[in-house]
């Protein structure tokens, strides 16, 4: 941010003090919360004066909010001291918290959020803290709930591309929509053909750097050679092949967003080069002894466990940590079938196909292994085997894909003999055995299992589970 003063005096505007001394440019800041919290604790660079923030003169206690993000219209203003937690007494309730959870106080112009001794852990933007300053937009999760933290009096209305009809889903889309204004990385997670890279499209588009260039790299699709020249960029005659000087993907996204595909598939000696790259914000193109600074926002991906990756000495730990500041876990097509339709709808649109109602319930109890990906073949495979036609319940076997089809018969089979698959069975008691363990924490229980949190929240949902009856048992 540069601004430029005109006058050679003295300025006082909406907080901002402007003075010459000894021959040298000062400007003196004060800045408050109302006009602009987003500045609030960080420095401000101006064009040929020297800055510093100065204390509030007049003692005026900075106004701040507690948001719930499911209900961003209603606010709680911050007092002196806020007690978070479940119990009656508390000047902010949430249900899934500890009675007396943590506390937010307002000490030195800054609000401080302390855990206090909490059994499940007081966290923010996925981070566990014992105390901490919080900052605008931070997300405080406490438990099962969460509350945003914000020196605005109304929250901006954000919007995402992005939508769903699935409840939980849904929630987490529209939360991406303030974690795209950030410039923290983003990791996520999910199965193959789940839409990751929609959803990273869409990060992009809702970000401030959406003006700015959107690079994908597909870690799993170039040779080791080829993918450090592909993310660094080479020099000519660095290696065999190397005709001219080539620009990498870093420097194409300069100003915009990278999107590493497939992360997990990334060779372990360029993970400590990427790891390097993130945390000094430059690169060293290969061949080449000049590094260069770079300008990007980091979107990474992968199908695969990378916990499971860390423990085997596949992926580096603390690259993880550094692209995990955000993640988000995009569910199976199977897990939102409130969605099938709109999306079957604007498949079938795009390539002109019909379906008739008969035809739909049949796709509908297809269990979709290969997600949104399988379902756009799907709909393919109609249009080219029965153009211009409707699709009749008779026709859907043709198309579907055949791999999947043996799946199809193993869930009807398996469902008319058992409840749930023999796999499913040890996950959902492997869940209820850590739940029980864990008092019905599901934070904990997520951690030793290894998921993140928002797929057991999708598992409890699969097998009809209620946290909320261990901790009644434990009370009992």
């Amino acid at each position: 941010m540069y601004l430029r003063f005109t006058s050679s005096s003295r300025i006082r505007d909406s907080g901002f003090q402007y003075s010459r001394k000894k021959g040298k440019s000062v400007a003196q800041m004060q800045i408050k919360a109302l006009i602009d919290p987003f500045v609030l604790g960080s420095s401000l660079e101006i064009s040929g004066c020297e800055t510093k923030q100065i204390p509030n003169k007049r003692g005026d206690k900075m106004k701040a909010y507690i948001y719930s993000p499911t209900k961003p219209q209603q606010r709680t203003l911050i007092s002196e001291f806020m007690t978070l937690g479940s119990d009656s007494s508390c000047n902010y309730q949430l249900v899934n918290a500890e009675a007396r959870h943590a506390r937010i106080e307002y000490i030195n112009q800054k609000f401080i959020l302390r855990d206090l001794r909490s059994k499940q852990g007081t966290f923010i933007n996925n981070q566990r803290i014992t105390e901490a300053p919080l900052s605008e937009g931070d997300l405080i999760q406490l438990g099962g709930d969460e509350a945003i933290f914000s020196f605005l009096s109304e929250l901006p209305a954000l919007n995402f591309d992005l939508k769903s009809k699935n409840e939980n889903w849904n929630l987490k889309l529209q939360r991406m929509a303030s974690a795209a204004k950030t410039d923290f990385s983003v990791l996520i997670l999910g199965a193959s053909g789940t839409g990751k890279e929609v959803l990273a499209n869409a990060i992009h588009k809702s970000s401030d750097r959406a003006m700015g260039p959107l690079v994908s790299v597909n870690c799993s699709a170039l040779t080791e050679t080829l993918i450090e020249s592909e993310l660094f960029g080479h020099i000519k005659g660095s290696f065999t092949g190397a005709l001219a000087d080539r620009k990498g993907a870093f420097e194409a996204a300069r100003n915009g967003t990278l999107f590493l595909d497939e992360i997990g598939d990334l060779p372990l000696n360029l993970q400590a080069k990427l790891l390097r790259a993130l945390e000094n914000s430059e690169i060293r193109p290969v061949g080449s002894d000049q590094t260069i600074k770079t300008d990007v926002r980091i979107l990474a991906a992968t199908h695969q466990n990378l916990i499971e990756k860390i423990r085997n000495g596949q992926f580096r730990a603390d690259l993880y940590y550094r692209l995990n500041v955000l993640n988000i876990e995009t569910p199976t097509l199977f897990e939102r079938m409130e969605d099938f339709e709109e999306i079957m709808y604007s498949f079938a649109k795009q390539l002109r196909v019909r379906f008739s109602f008969l035809a739909i319930e049949r796709l509908k109890k297809h269990p979709w292994p290969g997600n949104i990906r399988e379902l756009k073949n799907t709909v393919a495979r109609a249009c080219a085997h029965f153009p211009k036609q409707t699709i009749e319940v008779e026709h859907v076997e043709s198309i579907l894909d055949k791999l999947s089809l043996v799946a199809d018969n193993q869930v009807i089979q398996s469902s008319s003999q058992e409840p749930l698959s023999l796999i499913k069975e040890m996950e959902k008691q492997m869940i209820l055995k850590k739940l029980a363990a864990n008092k019905g924490n599901q934070r904990v229980t997520a951690a030793e299992l290894g998921l993140p949190k928002s797929t057991l929240h999708d598992r409890l949902k699969t097998y009809n589970i209620d946290p909320k009856s261990f901790s009644k048992m434990q009370k009992g």
